[in-house]
């Protein structure tokens, strides 16, 4: 049986046709006893119902389908559009039609899709850079109220709250600039000034300048065994130990009590540098690994700590890294610690 599922409205509309006009020129042959009459019939049958069927399809079924083409673009049709409508779109069957409608649907279902998942995103967002203000505004908030109501007069509390206070505004001026940074690297505004240097030095100078906050904790800085050898790399030296500084930061404030921070670079094909900061803190489980890399993002047992910092660092870190070409990675278990890692352009030995 002749399959019309593929048929153009041409072929529809001369196969209606034929269909039609055969069994009314054998009524006229049989009745008449006349086969020219009946050809003659035929011919006039066939080509009449051809042009009506034909006109129909294309007049009534294609205005709708145009419709739903321009819907479906969602703009008013430019001139090759209207080309497309009066020569392509006419050729096509019923059948691509519906895959065509079908494929947008499930265009349109997985952008709703992306867009309720960007919306709980940005919920959280607002609700984490609340919370992130919040905390320092309202101590500040408390401090004042208590030296206005008579702390002042005690020269000990006085001078302990208002330290306490400027911590706080320190922590705020902190995340605003965080925040702006962030905001320019998301907008593409990062200038690198690109240049080759050793990446064990960077290290080493970060391990220094962090030196004081790591005997708090009784937190010791290593090099992995084998990474001593100086690596140039060529990339950004003031944002790369921006990176670093982030990474060996969150090191200290994750890190376990009398635990070590460990750096480990490698040549991996001669052309990138990989850099791992290591702790034998207490890791992050598996289903947050995904997402820590976004704006105040942290783990509840994170979140429980009280460890202060903007919630920014991880992703000004991803910018950076992304700006230079190349990528950030975390591994991590729980009770046994967390590794972060990037890579970066080798430096050309001249």
């Amino acid at each position: 049986m002749l399959n019309t599922k593929n048929l153009t409205p041409k072929q529809l509309a001369a196969f209606t046709a034929f269909v039609l006009s055969v069994p009314i020129s054998l009524g006229i042959w049989f009745l008449q006893g006349n086969w020219v009459e009946a050809a003659v019939s035929f011919v006039l049958i066939t080509t009449g119902s051809y042009f009506l069927i034909f006109t129909i399809i294309q007049q009534f079924i294609y205005r709708k389908l145009k419709l739903i083409y321009k819907f479906i673009y969602r703009t008013k049709a430019s001139k090759k559009q209207e080309m497309y409508y009066k020569h392509i779109l006419p050729q096509k069957s019923i059948d691509e039609v519906r895959q065509d409608v079908e494929a947008w649907g499930e265009q349109q279902r997985r952008e709703i899709e992306i867009l309720k998942r960007n919306e709980s995103f940005r919920k959280e967002f607002l609700q984490n850079l609340s919370h992130e203000f919040k905390t320092p505004v309202f101590a500040i908030q408390g401090y004042i109220e208590t030296l206005l109501q008579g702390a002042m007069e005690d020269p000990q509390t006085n001078a302990r709250f208002l330290q306490k206070a400027s911590r706080n505004v320190e922590r705020l001026v902190n995340l605003i600039q965080d925040l702006d940074e962030i905001s320019r690297l998301e907008r593409g505004e990062l200038k690198l000034n690109k240049q080759g240097f050793v990446i064990q030095d960077v290290v080493k100078e970060v391990f220094e300048s962090l030196s004081l906050k790591a005997e708090q904790h009784h937190i010791t800085f290593t090099f992995k065994k084998g990474c001593e050898q100086p690596l140039g790399v060529y990339a950004d030296k003031e944002k790369i130990r921006q990176v670093i500084t982030n990474l060996v930061d969150n090191s200290i404030k994750y890190g376990k009590e009398g635990g070590t921070t460990t750096a480990s670079m490698y040549n991996t094909d001669g052309k990138n540098i990989l850099i791992e900061i290591s702790d034998d803190g207490m890791g992050i489980p598996d289903a947050h690994l995904p997402r820590i890399f976004e704006r105040f993002y942290r783990t509840d047992a994170g979140r429980n700590r009280d460890v202060a910092g903007s919630g920014l660092g991880l992703a000004i870190c991803k910018h950076i890294i992304e700006a230079h070409g190349h990528s950030i990675h975390v591994r991590s278990s729980e009770g046994v610690g967390t590794t972060i890692g990037f890579t970066l352009r080798a430096r050309r030995e001249t």
